[in-house]
């Protein structure tokens, strides 16, 4: 992630924080004043706002670009009474009026696209356009969740590391029980194993990256590692982060223009291991006023990161749109 973040930097990004209303402190990078369109970018969970970076040089081309911190993450406050979609879109809101001052065009990737919806039903008043990046609508209900990747290798996980007593870090733990072991074999994933826990020993407060790894599988380590308040993921596990969410009636409830980016959807047996289906993907189109699919073809997640170009070429078109 080295040269991305040197490159957005020399872009003319910097990182600024504000205090809300009520002594919230929000973290966020900002892009050139250029007189454009405002994009506000709402990053995904255990995530950080510089996540961006491959995409923000060019996207900065073309719209004023804010790139905010979610609570519990990066530099943003750590206040669990924060950590819903309900009251992180509050906060968004607010920092729209009072920074921003103007519509804006959001994209919010996986829970942040969640949280941009919610904006986009409630706050129509701020918002030109939406573009969710692979959210997991549906998938994240109740009796849907529990055959999910991110709920076995991650929020339940994370519980039963806290029911045992064995092993004292969690980064070790996960690594151990990690879904990619047997993908890669005892031997690969050991190694891998044993340098990521060396390099977060050496470097504790970088997220881990291993020279020798390409940025898809490096990608398993750094998102175990960056600056993130695990009392946020297990919100997702009570079910607490959904708050006053319906998920299908937020969705009827956006009226402007968006756009629903996909990647491919996988299955290991019964295991989902993707954000959402397809056909959860088409309901989501079903259920918005006036809103698209695009299907990105890549296996990974993390579409802004695994497809830059691609990623851009969206959000550039989008604002034609509008």
């Amino acid at each position: 992630m080295k040269k991305p973040l040197t490159k957005m930097y020399n872009k003319g990004f910097t990182e600024k924080q504000i205090k809300l209303k009520d002594g919230t402190v929000l973290n966020y990078g900002e892009g050139p004043s250029n007189g454009k369109t405002p994009l506000l970018l709402i990053h995904g969970q255990a995530m950080m706002w510089e996540d961006y970076a491959k995409v923000l040089p060019e996207i900065s081309e073309h719209y004023h670009v804010y790139a905010v911190d979610c609570h519990g993450h990066g530099e943003s406050d750590w206040n669990p009474e924060k950590y819903s979609a309900k009251a992180m879109a509050k906060d968004f809101a607010e920092f729209i009026e009072v920074e921003i001052c103007d519509k804006v065009v959001l994209s919010g990737h996986s829970s942040g696209g969640m949280i941009a919806a919610w904006l986009a039903a409630h706050y129509p008043e701020l918002v030109l356009g939406t573009v969710i990046e692979d959210s997991p609508f549906f998938a994240t209900e109740l009796n849907r969740r529990e055959n999910t990747y991110v709920w076995v290798y991650g929020f339940q996980m994370y519980e039963d590391y806290k029911n045992q007593h064995g092993v004292k870090d969690y980064f070790a733990y996960s690594l151990e029980h990690s879904y990619w072991k047997k993908l890669f074999g005892n031997f690969l994933w050991n190694k891998f194993s044993k340098d990521a826990i060396r390099y977060r020993e050496k470097h504790p407060n970088e997220p881990v990256h291993l020279v020798y790894l390409p940025p898809q599988i490096n990608r398993i380590f750094e998102s175990e590692t960056y600056t993130y308040d695990r009392k946020f993921g297990e919100t997702f596990y009570d079910h607490s982060w959904f708050e006053d969410y319906n998920q299908s009636e937020v969705l009827s409830k956006i009226k402007s223009p968006t756009v629903f980016i996909k990647a491919k959807t996988s299955y290991d047996g019964d295991l989902l291991v993707a954000a959402l289906s397809d056909e959860d993907a088409d309901r989501v189109i079903e259920l918005l006023d006036n809103g698209k699919r695009v299907d990105v073809d890549t296996p990974g997640h993390d579409i802004h990161y695994d497809k830059p170009k691609e990623f851009t070429g969206i959000l550039v078109s989008f604002l034609k749109e509008l």
